[in-house]
């Protein structure tokens, strides 16, 4: 009986010292594991990730708004400089259209307004503090513009480029020749003519201003057209030259309304000098 309990003891001994073995091979092997690199990174990741993720948001969030709300302006102000370049070249490009579609129409009526504002301007400078602006003399000077300077010089700029198509200098300064010589004086005498006979004048009355004003204004053309006439020969293209010397007109034509309101000259005195 003793002998019997002694080995059940044993027995139990034994399998106490195998579980004993075991967890300590377990925990050898759990030791051996966590001390291996990529191991240790692969925890350190499992637990570290979520929170590197949520900082990572958080720093790209401004970034992201800032780059947005930048590009958005950039947006905008090339909008407002396309929307303001389209206007610009809307107006322009609608007038380059209509010379070419009705070059005749276009420049009568540019000539018409250029001649209605400059007839204004020579008469709020001439006028007296109790003067008041003469309607009647602004709608010939419009009248004029329209009728007679705006088709005449269309003819006049077409028919100097078909003679003389070049633009060098020498022909250049045959072009201003022309114009000093020919068109000029033509166009000078046919303004006084018509303006005086608007206003009543008789035939010995319009001779006798043409024999009074035509020769001052004729010089003082001299004085002033000559460099206006390089310029819009030499670098204006031909459909686009009478804009130009209408623009040139605004101050000559301040000039020749105030030549052209003046009295009536006498016929007497001009038949006796």
């Amino acid at each position: 009986m003793i002998g019997g309990g002694g080995g059940g003891g044993g027995l139990r001994g034994g399998r106490g010292l195998l579980l004993l073995l075991r967890r300590s091979s377990s925990a050898a092997a759990a030791a051996a594991a966590l001390s291996k690199p990529y191991l240790r990174s692969t925890v350190t990741r499992t637990t570290r990730s979520p929170r590197f993720s949520r900082s990572s948001n958080y720093s790209s969030t401004p970034s992201s708004s800032s780059s947005s709300s930048s590009s958005s302006s950039s947006i905008a102000s090339s909008s407002t400089t396309a929307a303001a370049t389209a206007n610009r070249n809307g107006l322009v490009g609608w007038y380059l259209a209509m010379i070419e579609s009705r070059p005749v129409l276009t420049k009568s009526l540019t000539a018409g307004a250029i001649f209605t504002a400059a007839d204004a301007s020579s008469q709020m400078i001439t006028r007296g503090p109790d003067d008041s602006l003469d309607l009647i003399r602004t709608m010939r000077m419009a009248s004029y513009g329209m009728l007679i300077s705006g088709p005449s010089l269309h003819l006049w700029f077409n028919f100097v480029s078909k003679v003389l198509p070049k633009r060098d200098v020498v022909t250049t300064f045959m072009k201003m020749f022309l114009g000093q010589t020919v068109y000029g004086p033509i166009v000078t005498s046919v303004f006084f003519s018509y303006n005086a006979a608007l206003q009543g004048e008789t035939f010995p009355e319009i001779i006798a201003r043409l024999k009074r004003d035509l020769i001052p204004t004729f010089i003082n053309g001299l004085v002033y057209w000559p460099a206006c006439d390089f310029i819009t020969f030499k670098f204006i293209p031909v459909r686009l030259q009478p804009l130009v010397s209408n623009s040139f007109s605004f101050l000559w034509t301040i000039y020749i309304t105030y030549m052209a309101s003046l009295k009536k000259a006498s016929v007497e005195k001009i038949t006796e000098d």
